[in-house]
C-alpha cells in the first residue's frame, strides 16, 4: 500500500490511499504519524487500518500536484523531533561516481586506494548483516532536523554561501521510535539527498558540510517491504527541456550493505531511540548529474522516479540570496 499526505479543499491536512492517479481520502486521521500511533497503540497493521478509515471520497493525484497541496508522506508534527540522516557508499555502482568526483587517485600512487574506496571495499567484503551479529558499519552523516525537509513540488533551495546544489536520487527509509524506545519502520519513499558536491570535491573531509543542505522525500509512503529490485530514473529538466538523465538501480540486489546493517549501525545509538521521534535516513545513490560535469542552476527542476512508486518526486532548485 502506498499512502500520501496533503492538503483538502479546507487547507487540512488529510491522508489518502494511492490508486495511480485516484487518492481516496481516509477518515478520522490527519497524518500518517497519528495513522502509525494508532497501529501501535491497537496493535493492528497500518494497512488493516488504513483500510478501516478508507472514504468513499476520491481526489486527483495530478490536481493536486497542480495546486501544490501535497505534503511530506510522513513527518513528526514537531520538526524539531524529526532526525534526517544517510548513509553512503552502500550500492555497487557507488564508488566509481564517488571515486570520479573526487579524483583522488592521480595523487596517489597506483595501488593505493582511496579512504572512499576502503570503505566502499569493506562494505563489498562484509555488509551484509546476519542474524544478530553487526556487519562493517557505513559511512555515516547528518542532514538536519524536519526543517530541513520540503515536499514534493515544492522549491529545493541552495543557500547562497554554497558551491553547488546537486540531486541525489535515493530510497529513503522512514521510521518511528516507539513508546518502548524501539525503532520501528513504517515505509519507504523516493528522496532527493540534495548535496553540495562542488564543496566535498575539495576534501571529502568536508563531506560533513556538503550534507547540511535541504532535501525532499515523497511524494508517497511505501507501507510494507521494499523490492529488492528496483529500476529508477533520475532527470533535470531546464528551460522545460530535459537537460540530463540516468537511470539507478537500488534495492538490496544492488547494495553492498544489506537494510538491516544500516539499520542496525544507525539505531545502535540511543540518542536515535527517543519514543516519539521520526528518522527519515537515505539509504545512498549510485548515480549523480556532478559525476557527469553536469552543473545545476536556478530554475532546474530534478525528477527522480521508480519502479515500486506510482508518482515522480519533483523539485526546482532556488538560489537563497
Amino acid at each position: 500500500m502506498k499512502l500520501i499526505q496533503l492538503l483538502d479543499q479546507h487547507q487540512q491536512p488529510r491522508v489518502g490511499i494511492v490508486n495511480q492517479d485516484r487518492i481516496q481520502l481516509l477518515r478520522e486521521v490527519a497524518s500518517v504519524y497519528e495513522l502509525a500511533q494508532r497501529s501501535e497503540e491497537s496493535q493492528q497493521e497500518m494497512t488493516s487500518l488504513a483500510e478501516q478509515f478508507a472514504s468513499d471520497t476520491y481526489l486527483s493525484y495530478q490536481q493536486l500536484a497542480q495546486e501544490k497541496r501535497i505534503l511530506l508522506p510522513f513527518h513528526h508534527p514537531d520538526p524539531y523531533h524529526t532526525w534526517i540522516t544517510g548513509t553512503g557508499l552502500t550500492h555497487l555502482g557507488s564508488a566509481s561516481s564517488r571515486s570520479a568526483m573526487h579524483q583522488l587517485e592521480k595523487a596517489q600512487e597506483e595501488n593505493k586506494l582511496t579512504d572512499s574506496m576502503k570503505m566502499f571495499q569493506m562494505g563489498i567484503e562484509n555488509g551484509h548483516m546476519e542474524g544478530d551479529a553487526p556487519a562493517t558499519q557505513p559511512e555515516w552523516f547528518y542532514k538536519g532536523n524536519g526543517l530541513s525537509a520540503v515536499a514534493s513540488g515544492q522549491p529545493l533551495p541552495s543557500p547562497a554561501f554554497a558551491l553547488d546544489g546537486g540531486e541525489e536520487p535515493e530510497i529513503a527509509g522512514l521510521y518511528m521510535i516507539s513508546q518502548r524506545g524501539e525503532p520501528r519502520r513504517i515505509g519507504f519513499a523516493l528522496g532527493n539527498e540534495f548535496s553540495d558536491h562542488q564543496m566535498e570535491k575539495i576534501n571529502y573531509l568536508y563531506l560533513a558540510h556538503s550534507k547540511l543542505r535541504k532535501c525532499s522525500y515523497g511524494p508517497e509512503i511505501l507501507i510494507g517491504d521494499l523490492p529488492n529490485h528496483i529500476t529508477g530514473q533520475s532527470k533535470i529538466y531546464r528551460n522545460q527541456q530535459l537537460l540530463w538523465e540516468k537511470d539507478f538501480l537500488t534495492g538490496e540486489a544492488h547494495m553492498s550493505h544489506n537494510l538491516k546493517n544500516l539499520e542496525y549501525h544507525h539505531f545502535k545509538y540511543e540518542l536515535f531511540r527517543q519514543p516519539g521521534d521520526v528518522h527519515v535516513h537515505f539509504f545512498g545513490t549510485s548515480v549523480l548529474s556532478f559525476a557527469d560535469q553536469v552543473q545545476t542552476q536556478a530554475g532546474d527542476v530534478f525528477e527522480i522516479s521508480a519502479d515500486c512508486f506510482e508518482h515522480p518526486l519533483t523539485n526546482d532548485l532556488i538560489q537563497e540570496e
